[in-house]
């Protein structure tokens, strides 16, 4: 018997899934604060338990990361998202101001889609549906298609240990076939209520034209900015220690490092102390061949692989602890492809005189993935001031890109959806959480006495005025001279004659 069309399953698979978890988000939406942490509490548990297996199958199936790292990712949105958000108030009456007489009241959006990436296979899918049930919503999960298999196993496993706790069956799904047709589907399934797209550009887009309310975030281009007052010795190891962290598949992390020419000696002596490579011109287009494809997209067979591996591949000599290969770059955007986003163990180098020309450079940088995150290390709060008003939506200081701007290392909402604000086309500039994935009524009092409000208002004086003055509106001098209408007059000659 022939098999059905792949993408009809899909479609059918789409269906199915949005169908349950519409039924599934319904049932959630009457849950108490009580069950919902119930659920959290064994979601949470069951994502540690199997942190490390979910880990080495996301390293297998997609070749990108570390194992160690990738635990690290699965428990930080889990243990450390459930301990943040544990207290957040997502249910009933969230705020109150007695003073102008409203409060909030939050209610759940029903049923979210989840697209994940293939760099953050299984932490994305932990924490989406860690925020969607704290918010008493159901989730339904696409999967890359190269990391179908760890995706769908962390769902799966989240929905199992949901369902043990009271949660409706259903209510973390994802789908097993995933498909062009099918990811569509989903897009467009009336049961759907919201999207949240983390991913490449084009899924993105396509979250944002399903004519649905829809967070989707883009690309990173992180540069990191070593100022002249900086730790030096402290910013490189935050630096490598960051653009090492799952061999760089986190978008926050960085991507170009600048330094001063001050300082330019001693940053180019700790990277090569710390592990950092710095390659000839010659070996860095042999590197840029490898990482890049139609242009400067990112060749997925070397995202996230150690330095080594790329350093092999490329045919290029390197000592065996080398952590991160370096190439200098003399501009931004063609023709200088390091200036691009490279989600693995490569940077960007650059050195300028000062702290205005790396503002320039900064911001030429952030055009390649504007709105997302930048790094700078510095001592003087001034210059942290400065930067500030430059178009990224975070801008950490003194700490790694990948754990800063997850929120791991900083005070940050913990987070695996970054979003890059109108900078970046993003609806959304702040780390995504609990809060994004509720609707917030607003209740309000009336304070002012309707039926006197005009004559009440001692800032309003037309009655007290109209008697003793009257102000007319300036009118425009339409006065038109002999001189206009033959001028007038013999534009529409022209026209005329020119048309015989």
């Amino acid at each position: 018997m022939e098999m059905f069309d792949k993408d009809l399953r899909s479609v059918q698979e789409a269906r199915d899934l949005t169908r349950k978890g519409k039924e599934a988000a319904d049932k959630i939406a009457t849950f108490s604060e009580d069950q919902i942490d119930q659920i959290l509490q064994n979601m949470k548990t069951a994502a540690s338990k199997y942190a490390l297996g979910l880990a080495e199958r996301a390293v297998e199936e997609t070749g990108f990361g570390k194992v160690i790292d990738k635990t690290y990712k699965n428990h930080a949105a889990s243990q450390l998202l459930y301990d943040e958000i544990k207290n957040e108030k997502t249910i009933g009456i969230i705020s109150e101001n007695p003073e102008k007489g409203t409060f909030d009241v939050a209610e759940p959006v029903g049923l979210v889609l989840g697209i994940i990436p293939s760099t953050n296979p299984t932490s994305t899918v932990i924490f989406k549906a860690m925020i969607a049930l704290k918010s008493r919503n159901a989730i339904v999960f696409s999967p890359h298609p190269t990391a179908v298999g760890c995706t769908k196993k962390a769902a799966d496993l989240l929905n199992r240990a949901a369902v043990a706790a009271g949660a409706p069956d259903g209510i973390i799904s994802c789908l097993s076939i995933p498909t062009m047709a099918g990811t569509n589907e989903l897009l467009h399934a009336k049961e759907v209520s919201l999207i949240i797209a983390t991913g490449g550009p084009g899924m993105v887009k396509a979250a944002y034209s399903s004519g649905k309310p829809a967070l989707g975030v883009g690309a990173g281009n992180s540069p990191a900015y070593i100022e002249r007052t900086a730790d030096v010795k402290s910013a490189v190891a935050k630096i490598i220690a960051s653009k090492t962290f799952d061999n760089g598949t986190i978008c926050a992390s960085e991507q170009s490092i600048i330094c001063e020419e001050v300082n330019k000696d001693s940053v180019i002596k700790e990277l090569k102390t710390q592990g950092g490579y710095f390659m000839s011109e010659a070996e860095t287009d042999k590197v840029c061949k490898l990482l890049f494809k139609n242009g400067y997209a990112m060749n997925a067979k070397f995202v996230g692989r150690a330095a080594t591996v790329i350093a092999e591949a490329a045919g290029i000599s390197v000592p065996a602890e080398t952590k991160v290969l370096i190439g200098a770059q003399g501009g931004v955007g063609q023709g200088y492809p390091l200036s691009f986003e490279k989600l693995t163990t490569v940077l960007a180098f650059y050195v300028v005189n000062n702290w205005e020309e790396a503002c320039d450079l900064s911001i030429q940088l952030l055009q390649n993935g504007i709105g997302h995150t930048m790094s700078l290390h510095t001592n003087d709060r001034s210059i942290v001031l400065k930067f500030a008003a430059k178009p990224a939506s975070r801008i950490l200081v003194n700490t790694g890109g990948s754990q800063g701007g997850t929120g791991i290392s900083t005070g940050l909402p913990i987070s695996f959806t970054l979003g890059c604000g109108t900078f970046g086309g993003s609806s959304v500039s702040e780390n995504v959480g609990p809060k994004h994935l509720l609707n917030i009524k607003k209740v309000a009092y009336g304070l002012k006495e309707v039926t006197t409000i005009v004559q009440d208002d001692p800032t309003f004086t037309y009655g007290k005025t109209e008697a003793t003055a009257t102000t007319s509106l300036p009118t425009e001098d339409k006065t038109i001279n002999d001189t206009d209408v033959e001028k007038l007059a013999n534009v529409v000659r022209q026209v005329l004659a020119s048309m015989n």
